[in-house]
């Protein structure tokens, strides 16, 4: 009788644990099936959100079909700790697994509606616009610059909403003065900045930001930023450069990023001032001698006359060899990576050619020639 009891004991036993481990691979085959939506969605977690609310929200939205094994494979996988309030755009026919991976991965929203700051050197454009889940691309909504007027109402309702990301672009070549301005004119940013960063500081590129995040923070965020660029670049330099110091190569940087916006430019502009260095030839270059006047506090809005190229500033390079004492704006990577390593040339002029390029001459009888050529172009236009 005992042995009955037992042997159907172990019966039961066993016709669970099949059942179970059937029932655990169906479910682990449900959270990796693909979903049953053809369109992708942007879908939006609220802050204080739990696994639970958001499984019943996808629910409803007809992204899952079976909230229950969407919260035991995200618990099971302790991803549900890691659950990220924001914006995000789950692809078509994504499955339970994709998903959780999306709203719990590094934070950052990839839909919804955008506020794009772009800081320009006269100017600070805003652009309020919207990812098309369908199109994958950016619908404008409206757009305005902050230095030329009021900001219009809708762009004041925007910033209540949930789910808003906000990113801020800094054009290379602006001075830190700039940068602190357009910060304070930030209205979704937060906090006093106390003193002005050090000039050539700061890396100019593109940030995600958070809401009521402080400028300061973002400030040290910029700064972390270009000391690493400068570590990176400093430790691939050519060998034969004359810099001595990374602050040798930021100053020079500043002023190949103000000589040239064109890339293919960066590294011949950079060999004319390195041949310059090594020659102990004067470098006369005009944007230092105008951040001697402005401090990079204003725009000159002019080009320099005879007297400013005469003005005895520590920028002035018509006056003084070698490089001035500071950064004259914040360069960016390129430049950066352009002082560091020039091209090799024996070009020691260069002058704008008409075409926002410029005209690069080994010799002053060269460039003499290519200055008259600007001026018949400058004459003739």
């Amino acid at each position: 009788m005992r042995n009955s009891l037992a042997s159907n004991t172990f019966t039961v036993v066993i016709v669970l644990l099949l059942f179970f481990s059937t029932l655990i691979g169906w479910a682990q085959v449900e959270y990796k099936a693909s979903g049953s939506f053809d369109k992708p969605i942007c879908f939006k977690v609220g802050p204080g959100e739990n696994i639970e609310s958001v499984s019943n929200s996808l629910k409803i939205e007809k992204l899952i079909d079976n909230p229950l094994i969407f919260r035991l494979g995200a618990n099971y996988t302790k991803k549900s700790l890691y659950l990220k309030a924001g914006s995000f755009l789950i692809q078509e026919k994504s499955s339970m697994r994709d998903i959780v991976e999306l709203i719990t991965g590094v934070g950052q929203n990839t839909c919804g509606k955008e506020v794009l700051y772009q800081v320009g050197i006269n100017s600070h454009k805003v652009t309020l616009r919207e990812l098309n889940p369908e199109t994958k691309e950016y619908d404008e909504i409206l757009k305005f610059d902050i230095k030329k007027g009021s900001k219009p109402d809708q762009y004041k309702n925007i910033l209540s909403e949930k789910g808003v990301r906000y990113r801020i672009v800094f054009s290379e070549g602006i001075s830190s003065w700039q940068i602190a301005e357009a910060l304070k004119s930030s209205d979704f940013l937060t906090g006093e900045i106390t003193s002005l960063p050090s000039e050539g500081s700061l890396a100019p590129r593109s940030y995600e930001v958070q809401y009521g995040m402080d400028r300061l923070l973002l400030i040290d965020l910029m700064q972390s930023e270009q000391i690493k660029i400068l570590n990176t670049a400093w430790n691939n330099k050519d060998p034969s450069s004359p810099l001595k110091t990374v602050n040798e190569a930021l100053v020079l940087a500043s002023i190949i990023e103000k000589e040239t916006g064109l890339a293919s430019e960066r590294h011949i502009v950079a060999s004319v001032f390195t041949n310059r260095i090594k020659k102990g030839m004067k470098l006369q270059t005009d944007p230092s001698v105008t951040y001697g006047i402005t401090k990079g506090q204003k725009f000159l809005g002019r080009g320099l006359s005879k007297s400013d190229l005469k003005l005895n500033t520590p920028y002035n390079t018509y006056i003084h060899r070698g490089l001035p004492p500071t950064p004259i704006t914040n360069p960016g990577r390129l430049a950066i990576e352009a002082a560091l390593n020039p091209k090799k040339t024996d070009y020691l002029y260069f002058v704008a050619d008409g075409s926002g390029g410029h005209a690069f001459a080994k010799s002053l009888k060269g460039h003499n020639k290519n200055v008259r050529e600007w001026r018949k172009l400058k004459k003739n236009n």
